[in-house]
């Protein structure tokens, strides 16, 4: 299972999410541009260390993440969903996708899902965070799946 980002805003968003992949085994997936630069100074003390922990690769645009993308089916987490997250099945080599904070995916984007969901939450609010979103839908994912705490750690780094 996998964690891809498309074009994230907020620097600490994307670091806590990538403590986040650091502590339950998940690689992660940075589609660019994102509204920083990727080495920001708020996105690693969101991280803290943790960031040293996990396979994360930055792809420069969602053309390339599609060509560089190997397999599994690509859930778009969205308040614009066919299917809610407590009806959803998940499968252990799905791409959980997150858009924007500013804006969500594009049409484009989101017609290239092969699923949509959404988190459950009370009618008239917008959405949740995005790093609050990542968390719930990673651990829903993982609780159906399988969690391994004795897997082995990935090293962390980037790759273009």
């Amino acid at each position: 299972m996998r964690i891809a980002l498309y074009q994230p805003d907020i620097p600490q968003n994307t670091g806590t999410i990538l403590r986040l992949a650091a502590c339950f085994g998940f690689p992660v997936d940075i589609i660019e541009p994102c509204g920083f630069a990727l080495s920001d100074a708020r996105m690693r003390r969101a991280g803290m260390d943790y960031i040293d922990h996990v396979d994360w690769s930055r792809h420069n645009s969602w053309e390339r993440f599609l060509e560089q993308r190997t397999s599994g089916r690509l859930v778009l987490l969205t308040t614009k969903a066919d299917a809610s997250l407590e009806d959803f099945t998940f499968k252990a080599d799905d791409i959980l996708l997150f858009g924007r904070e500013s804006a969500g995916v594009p049409e484009e984007v989101h017609n290239q899902a092969d699923a949509r969901v959404s988190i459950p939450m009370q009618s008239g609010l917008r959405s949740l965070n995005l790093a609050v979103s990542a968390s719930i839908a990673a651990w829903e994912a993982l609780r159906q799946t399988g969690f391994d705490r004795n897997a082995p750690r990935q090293s962390g780094g980037e790759h273009a």
